[in-house]
């Protein structure tokens, strides 16, 4: 019994360490940012390596999941005697929630394992170091950067993952059932606002911000060499997609309460 209240201590201990470390870390990255040089070729240069390279991915799983989607909607929707409303439930659920939170979860595999990585072997290697060393700020250069570029990133992956995810549903649909691309769009956007379309979409800005800052946090306190850079290539992982489902679930009630 004392040992487990001992571990649950010394968890607890770590955990708010953890936290204490990120935002010390979050402030340090904060001050850098508004500070001169603002390093912009590096932004546009981390813009093109998060955005299109994590381009194929997104679309991939936007597919998927609208095909899915519309396979297991269409027996349910038939079962009910509502087959009308296919294109509707497909385009809302991809906006409204599949979409996000799939462009997050896969932007988190891909982006925060590279961001965790990269960093961590720089930092095992004393490159760090020698950036500092050269009168550059490490925080701007190699963390608001990534930072940035992950925040103004996601909203536009989430387009890519919804148009896929649509267009696969359309598909699907007219697979099993013809019906016209202007036809199925019609009914499927005849309920939906730009506020149900712009909430959720925008929301993943807060995801790029979990994402750049977990990944760049673990990647820059690596330590003990090439296991220590695995290790930290996987809590970025880990504990960026774990944020950004906690993140998903406050900022859906957020929304409701703004946009019902």
């Amino acid at each position: 019994m004392e040992s487990t209240t001992t571990s649950s201590g010394t968890m607890i201990n770590r955990s708010l360490e953890w936290f204490g470390d990120l935002g010390s870390f979050s402030w340090k990255v904060i001050c850098a940012a508004i500070t001169r040089p603002f390093e912009l070729r590096e932004i546009l240069r981390q813009i093109d390596e998060i955005g299109s390279k994590s381009l194929p991915l997104v679309a991939l799983a936007g597919a998927a999941i609208g095909t899915v989607f519309a396979l297991e909607s269409r027996s349910s929707l038939v079962h009910f005697g509502a087959k009308a409303m296919l294109p509707a439930a497909v385009v809302y659920s991809i906006i409204h929630e599949m979409g996000p939170i799939i462009t997050g979860l896969v932007v988190s595999g891909r982006v925060g394992a590279g961001i965790g990585a990269e960093l961590g072997s720089m930092k095992v290697t004393e490159q760090i170091d020698a950036i500092e060393a050269s009168a550059v700020n490490p925080y701007k250069l190699l963390a608001f950067t990534r930072i940035l570029a992950c925040i103004v990133v996601l909203p536009l992956l989430t387009l890519v993952t919804d148009f896929c995810g649509v267009c696969a549903g359309w598909i699907t649909e007219t697979l099993a059932d013809p019906i016209s691309i202007h036809r199925f769009l019609d009914k499927g956007f005849s309920g939906v606002n730009f506020s149900d379309f712009l909430a959720p979409t925008f929301r993943t800005s807060a995801f790029g911000l979990i994402i750049g800052l977990v990944a760049c946090f673990q990647g820059m306190r690596t330590r003990g060499g090439t296991e220590g850079v695995g290790r930290s290539a996987t809590s970025s992982v880990v504990l960026s997609s774990l944020f950004v489902i906690l993140a998903d679930v406050i900022l859906v009630k957020v929304i409701l309460i703004f946009f019902p």
